[in-house]
C-alpha cells in the first residue's frame, strides 16, 4: 500500500483463514493515512456481520464504520451518504449498493472486495472507475477463473494464506443421494451434541417442504426458514436468533454462503448439490469446522451415473479435496473446468478443457516471448543489455517438441500406478534445470528401484528441451540416425538478429561434412547425420550451446 504504483492485490486464503482480519488492517492502516475505505461484500447478510465485527474490533479508535445495504431505511442510507461525500465516515460497508451513482467519496484510499467470486466484471469494473488511484485489496477462498488467471500470469499480485487456525479439523465431506431418514440423523447426531444445522436447497418453495419433513420425523427439533426474498428486518431477526442459539436447524438458500461466521454450527446438508458450482460448494462447506469441532457436509444428489460429466467432477473434486486450505487447489480446478475467458473484456468462461490448462500456458508463454521479441522490443531493451551484461543467453523459445523413434516413457512395469505415472511425468514436465532432474532421478531410483532404458532416454530428453530453447529450436525430430532442427518460425522474430543466431551459423560453418541448413517454405532447418541415440543428441545440442556461450566471431 505504500508503494508509489496503486495495490492490485488477489489474497487467496480457505474460509475462516483470516481474511476478514487482514482486511480490518488493511482498512485500519488506510484510514490512519487519512483515506476513505469502502468495502464491497455481496449479501446484505454479510454487510451486517462485518459492520458488527470492524465496529468492535475498532472500537476506542478515532474510525466511524457505517454500512448501506436494503436493511437499513432509505432515509438513514441517504444520510450516511451525505456524511460519507463530506468525509465523515471513514469505512463503508455495503452490498451491490456501493456502486450507485449517488455514492461519493471524499478522498477514496482503499478498495476492499470480500468474496469476489460472487461479482461480476462490470461491478467491478465500475468500483474501478471510482477513482483511478486507488489501492484494491480482493479476498477470495476460490477466485473466480479470470481472477486467478490474471494473478497467475502476472498481471495481479497474488498472496495465498495457507496456515489453518489452531485447533481446526477438516470438514468431512459426503456425497449421497437424497434420503429423508439420512437428512434427520445427521441432524439428530448433531442437535444431540449440542450443535446447530444448516440445511441448504436454492428453490424457496422445497424449504418448506423440507421443514414440514423434519418437523414430522424430529418433533422436538427448533426449526426456522431464512432467504432473500424476505423482509429485510425479519431476515436479520431470524439470523440473529439463529446465532444466539434460538434454532436448531436453519433452512435457508445460499444466502448464507458468504461470510457468516457461526462457530455452533457444524454440519451442513446441501440438496441437489449437483446444481451448484465448485465455489459455491466450497463456501457453503466453510460455514462449518469453523471451532474445534469435527464437521460434517452432506452433498445430496442425483446418482453420479445420472449427472452430466461436469457436474459428477465438480462432486468428486469437493468431496476429494476437503483438506485444510484446499480452497486454491479447488479454484484452479474450477479454471481447468471453466476456462479463464478474456484477459480483456468482460467474458468470464472459456474453452480451456479443449486444450487443457497446460497446453494453454505454454501457448500464452510463446506469445508473450513473440511479442517482447517482436511489437514491444523496444520496452524490454534495458533487460536484454542486462542479459548481455551477465552472458545470460536470452530465450526465443517457450516450449520445444521432440520427437524420436526410441522408446521414452516410464513403463508400467517400472511404476504401476497410473495416476502416479502421470504425477511424475507432469513434475518432469515442469523442471528447467539439471540439478533438478538429477535430484528426480535420486529419487525415483530410491523409490522404484534402478531406472530402466526407457526411463533413462526420457530424462535426458528434458534435458535435451531445456538447452534446445535456449538455441531457437522449436522442433527437433530424431530418426534413422539423424537429426533435424526446427528453428523459430516467425521469421521477424529477433532471434534472427541474435548473437546466439550467429553462433549457430558459425557452428554450422565448422562442421561442413556435418551439419546442412536449408529453408522449406517459411522454416529453417538444420539437417545433422551421424546421431543414433537421444545420448548423443544432448552431446550435440551441448556442443552448439558452448558455441554460443562463447564470444562469436562471426563479422
Amino acid at each position: 500500500m505504500e508503494r508509489q504504483a496503486p495495490m492490485d492485490r488477489l489474497v487467496c486464503g480457505d474460509v475462516g483463514f483470516g481474511k476478514t482480519e487482514l482486511a480490518i488492517r488493511a482498512a485500519f492502516k488506510a484510514v490512519c493515512d487519512g483515506k476513505q475505505v469502502a468495502i464491497l461484500v455481496p449479501t446484505t447478510v454479510l454487510a451486517f456481520q462485518h459492520y458488527n465485527t470492524f465496529r468492535q474490533r475498532l472500537e476506542g479508535f478515532p474510525c466511524k464504520v457505517e454500512y448501506a445495504s436494503r436493511l437499513r431505511k432509505a432515509g438513514e442510507v441517504k444520510e450516511i451518504l451525505k456524511e460519507l461525500a463530506k468525509g465523515g465516515i471513514d469505512i463503508i460497508i455495503g452490498t451491490h449498493r456501493l456502486i450507485g451513482k449517488d455514492v461519493k467519496f471524499k478522498d477514496l484510499g482503499l478498495l476492499i472486495i470480500d468474496e469476489e467470486q460472487r461479482f461480476g466484471v462490470g461491478v467491478k469494473e465500475k468500483l474501478r472507475e471510482m477513482k483511478v488511484n486507488v489501492d484494491t485489496l480482493t479476498l477470495s477462498a476460490t477466485p473466480i477463473p479470470r481472477t486467478l488467471q490474471f494473478s497467475l500470469m502476472g498481471a495481479r499480485d497474488l498472496s495465498v494464506l495457507a496456515t489453518p487456525p489452531a485447533n481446526r479439523q477438516p470438514v468431512v465431506t459426503e456425497v449421497q443421494t437424497f434420503s429423508e431418514q439420512a437428512m434427520c440423523d445427521a441432524i439428530a447426531f448433531e442437535v444431540a451434541r449440542n450443535g446447530q444445522v444448516f440445511i441448504i436447497n436454492n428453490r424457496i418453495e422445497h424449504l418448506v417442504e423440507l421443514q414440514r419433513i423434519i418437523g414430522k420425523m424430529l418433533p422436538d427439533v427448533r426449526t426456522v426458514v431464512a432467504h432473500g426474498q424476505m423482509d429485510g428486518t425479519r431476515l436479520e431477526s431470524i439470523m440473529l436468533d439463529f446465532i444466539n442459539g434460538d434454532y436448531d436447524v436453519l433452512l435457508a438458500t445460499t444466502i448464507i454462503e458468504s461470510g457468516l461466521d457461526i462457530p455452533n454450527a457444524n454440519t451442513i446438508i446441501i440438496n441437489n448439490a449437483h446444481q451448484f458450482g465448485l465455489s459455491e460448494l466450497h463456501q457453503l462447506r466453510g460455514r462449518v469446522g469453523r471451532s474445534n469441532k469435527k464437521a460434517f457436509c452432506y452433498l445430496f444428489a442425483p446418482p453420479l451415473s445420472t449427472l452430466t460429466q461436469e457436474a459428477r467432477r465438480r462432486l468428486q473434486i469437493i468431496e476429494e479435496f476437503a483438506d485444510l486450505g484446499a480452497g486454491f487447489n479447488i479454484a484452479m480446478q474450477d479454471l481447468d473446468i471453466r476456462g479463464a475467458g478474456n484477459v480483456l473484456g468482460a467474458e468470464q468462461s472459456g474453452f480451456i478443457t479443449d486444450m487443457g490448462y497446460e497446453t494453454y500456458q505454454k501457448i500464452l508463454a510463446e506469445a508473450v516471448i513473440e511479442l517482447k521479441t517482436t511489437e514491444y522490443k523496444e520496452l524490454f531493451a534495458d533487460q536484454d543489455a542486462a542479459q548481455a551484461a551477465n552472458d545470460v543467453i536470452p530465450q526465443f523459445v517457450a516450449d520445444t517438441q521432440i520427437d524420436t523413434d526410441e522408446e521414452i516413457l516410464f513403463p508400467e512395469a517400472y511404476i504401476s500406478s497410473i495416476p502416479e505415472r502421470m504425477r511424475l511425468y507432469k513434475e518432469l514436465d515442469s523442471m528447467n534445470r539439471d540439478e533438478d532432474i538429477d535430484r528426480f532421478a535420486l529419487e525415483l531410483t530410491d523409490r522404484f528401484g534402478s531406472i530402466p532404458p526407457q526411463a533413462a532416454a526420457l530424462l535426458e530428453v528434458v534435458k535435451v528441451r531445456i538447452r534446445a530453447q535456449k538455441i531457437g529450436i522449436e522442433r527437433a525430430i530424431l530418426k534413422n540416425g539423424q537429426v533435424s532442427f526446427y528453428f523459430v518460425s516467425d521469421q521477424r522474430s529477433a532471434f534472427y538478429q541474435s548473437p546466439v543466431f550467429a553462433a549457430v551459423i558459425n557452428w554450422i560453418q565448422s562442421h561442413p561434412r556435418k551439419a546442412q541448413l536449408k529453408q522449406v517454405k517459411d522454416k529453417l532447418i538444420m539437417t545433422i547425420k551421424d546421431v543414433p541415440d537421444i545420448a548423443n543428441l544432448r552431446a550435440l545440442v551441448d556442443d552448439i550451446l558452448a558455441s554460443c556461450a562463447a564470444p562469436s566471431t562471426t563479422k
